[in-house]
C-alpha cells in the first residue's frame, strides 16, 4: 500500500512538472504576446515591391515607339482638375433658364480670406487628409498584375479571412518543366502559414510562420501539398487586407487575402404580405419650426391616404406646441438647432425598412403613391428614390442632378454638379438614376441613417446630404409620385407675427453661413473648388 502512494505520488509530481514545463514554454513562446501594433499602418516592405514591379511593368519596352491617341488621353485622369464656368454667350430673358450655364467658386480662396492664418489652416487640412488616408488605406485597392506565361498559380481576388481565423488558400500551384528540385515561398505580413496536411516527399520549412518555404523533387508532389496550404489571420483589424508574395526561382506573384468580419445584414421584420404594407413599411419623417399651420395641414394629407403610417417630427421651436394624435412621434429640440440637425433627430427614431422625408409644407395628394417608392425600392438597387413636387403655379418639379468629384492634386478636389440624369430605369420608364434629387424622398433607413445630415446646417442645405452619400448611395428619381407644395405666396400686409419671424429665420444669411458652407466644401470635403449650374 506504501509503495502504490509512493508510485501515485511519484507520477503526480510528474505530471504537475510536465505541466508546469509546459506553460513556461506557452509563456515563453515567441509569437504569443498580447501586444499588438493598431497604429494605422503604412504600405508594407512587399507593397513597396510591389509598387516598384507596377513601374517596371510600365516602363518596360521604352525603346518600342507609341502614339497618343488624343480623344482617348483627353478622358484620362490628369490629377489636375480646374472649376470653370461656362461663358455667357446668350443675352436674352430667361436664358439661363433655357440654356443654364455653369458657374464657378473658388472655395480656397473664399474660404481662406476670411480666416486670420490661412497658411495654418492650410496646413491642418493637409495633416487631417493625410491621416484619413491612413485610416482608410486598404491593401486590397493596390492594383495587381499576374505576369503572363509565369509559373505560378494563385488567387487574384475573393480570398477572405475572418479576424485570427484560419482558411485554406484555394488555387495555389506551380506549373514549370520538370527539374531536379521544386520550390515555392509564401511571405505575409499580418498572418502565418501552414499545411493541413503532409504529403511525402515535400519538405515543409516555416509552418507557423509570416515566411513558409516548400520544396520537392516531385512536381506533381509540391501541387498536391500547395491544395493543403492554410493562412491564419494574426494580427486582430476589423476590416483590412494582407498581401501576399508567392514566389519561386526567377518569379514572383502577389495577391491579396481580405482580412474582416463578416457584414452583419440589417433586415426588418415587416411581416408577409401579398401587398406591401406601407405602414408596416415606411415612417414619415418631417422637420417643423414656426409652422404648425402647415404641419396640421400635412398631417391631415398623410392621414386621408396612410391613416396608421408612423409620423416623426423634430421641433426646435422656442415655445413647441403639442402635437398629438395616433402613430405621432413628437421631438423637442433645443431652440433654433437647424435643419439639419433636425433631420438627424427624425431620421434616428425611424425603425421601419424605409423613411420618407417631407417638409412641413407638403400637401399629400392621390398622386403621392408611397407604394411606387417601394416597389421600386424593392425591386432595384436603388438605396434611395426621389419623387416630384407640384407647386401651386402648377409647374412639377423633380430636381435631378449629377455630381461628380476631378482629382485635383495638393490643393484638393474639383466638385461639379449639373442638372440631369444617368439614365433611364429599365422597367420604369418614369424614374431615372441620378445623384440628387428634390427635398421629396424616400431611403433605406440604415443607409440614409449611415450618411447622415451635417448640424452645422442649421437654415439652409439639401445637397450637402447627396454630396456626403457620394459613393454610398444609389439614388433614383420618379417623376410618377408627386406631392404638392403649399402656396408660400404672401402679401406683406397679410402675413401674422409668426410668418414674419419665420422668414427672418429661414432666409437670415449672414457671412457666418457664407463661412460655413465654405468650410464644409473646403475643409471637411477637400475641395478647392466647384463648378454648378
Amino acid at each position: 500500500m506504501t509503495m502504490h502512494t509512493t508510485s501515485k505520488k511519484r507520477y503526480g509530481l510528474i505530471l504537475a512538472s510536465g505541466l508546469l514545463l509546459l506553460a513556461l514554454f506557452y509563456t515563453w513562446s515567441p509569437g504569443t504576446s498580447s501586444a499588438v501594433d493598431i497604429n494605422p499602418r503604412q504600405p508594407s516592405p512587399i507593397i513597396k515591391l510591389l509598387d516598384q514591379k507596377m513601374r517596371d511593368f510600365m516602363n518596360g519596352h521604352h525603346d518600342i515607339a507609341y502614339h497618343i491617341k488624343d480623344d482617348v488621353a483627353r478622358r484620362l485622369a490628369q490629377n489636375t482638375c480646374l472649376c470653370l464656368a461656362d461663358k455667357d454667350t446668350i443675352h436674352l430673358p430667361f436664358s439661363n433658364l433655357l440654356f443654364p450655364r455653369a458657374w464657378a467658386q473658388n472655395l480656397e480662396l473664399g474660404f481662406l480670406e476670411s480666416q486670420p492664418n490661412p497658411q495654418g489652416v492650410k496646413r491642418h487640412r493637409a495633416q487631417e487628409y493625410s491621416s484619413f488616408q491612413r485610416r482608410t488605406y486598404n491593401p486590397a485597392d493596390v492594383p495587381l498584375v499576374a505576369e503572363a506565361n509565369s509559373p505560378l498559380q494563385y488567387p487574384t481576388q475573393g480570398v477572405e479571412v475572418r479576424p485570427l481565423k484560419t482558411i485554406i488558400i484555394p488555387g495555389l500551384g506551380l506549373k514549370e518543366e520538370t527539374r531536379s528540385n521544386h520550390t515555392v515561398y509564401l511571405t505575409a505580413t499580418l498572418g502565418v502559414f501552414d499545411v493541413a496536411a503532409t504529403v511525402d516527399g515535400v519538405s515543409v520549412r516555416g509552418a507557423g510562420e509570416k515566411h513558409m518555404i516548400l520544396s520537392s523533387p516531385v512536381l506533381t508532389a509540391l501541387n498536391r501539398l500547395l491544395q493543403f496550404v492554410t493562412y491564419t489571420n494574426t494580427v486582430f483589424h476589423p476590416k483590412t487586407a494582407d498581401t501576399v508574395l508567392f514566389s519561386t526561382e526567377g518569379h514572383q506573384s502577389f495577391f491579396t487575402i481580405k482580412v474582416g468580419h463578416g457584414i452583419i445584414p440589417r433586415l426588418y421584420n415587416s411581416g408577409h404580405q401579398s401587398e406591401y404594407n406601407i405602414s408596416a413599411l415606411v415612417t414619415i419623417a418631417t422637420k417643423t419650426f414656426l409652422r404648425y399651420d402647415k404641419l396640421k395641414d400635412v398631417i391631415d394629407s398623410i392621414r386621408q391616404y396612410y391613416p396608421t403610417v408612423t409620423i416623426v417630427i423634430a421641433d426646435d421651436n422656442e415655445h413647441p406646441q403639442p402635437v398629438t394624435g395616433p402613430y405621432i412621434e413628437h421631438y423637442i429640440m433645443p431652440f433654433g438647432k437647424g435643419w439639419f440637425a433636425g433631420r438627424n433627430l427624425a431620421v434616428s427614431q425611424v425603425t421601419t425598412k424605409y423613411v420618407l422625408w417631407a417638409d412641413d409644407d407638403f400637401i399629400f395628394t392621390e398622386n403621392t403613391k408611397l407604394e411606387k417608392m417601394v416597389d421600386i425600392l424593392e425591386k432595384t438597387t436603388l438605396d434611395l428614390v426621389g419623387g416630384a413636387v407640384r407647386e401651386v403655379t402648377g409647374y412639377t418639379n423633380t430636381y435631378r442632378h449629377t455630381i461628380s468629384v476631378e482629382e485635383g492634386g495638393e490643393e484638393g478636389d474639383c466638385l461639379h454638379i449639373r442638372n440631369g440624369y444617368h439614365h433611364v430605369i429599365d422597367g420604369f420608364p418614369n424614374c431615372v438614376v441620378a445623384d440628387a434629387v428634390i427635398n421629396f424622398f424616400m431611403g433605406r433607413t440604415d443607409k440614409v441613417q449611415q450618411v447622415g445630415f451635417n448640424p452645422k446646417l442649421a437654415r439652409r442645405g439639401h445637397m450637402e446630404f447627396f454630396i456626403d452619400g457620394l459613393g454610398i448611395l444609389h439614388i433614383g428619381s420618379c417623376s410618377d409620385v408627386v406631392i404638392n407644395h403649399a402656396s408660400k405666396i404672401k402679401l406683406p400686409w397679410t402675413q401674422t407675427d409668426t410668418q414674419k419671424a419665420y422668414d427672418k429665420f429661414r432666409y437670415r444669411y449672414s457671412s457666418d453661413d457664407e463661412n460655413t458652407h465654405m468650410e464644409i466644401f473646403y475643409f471637411k470635403s477637400r475641395f478647392k473648388c466647384m463648378t454648378s449650374h
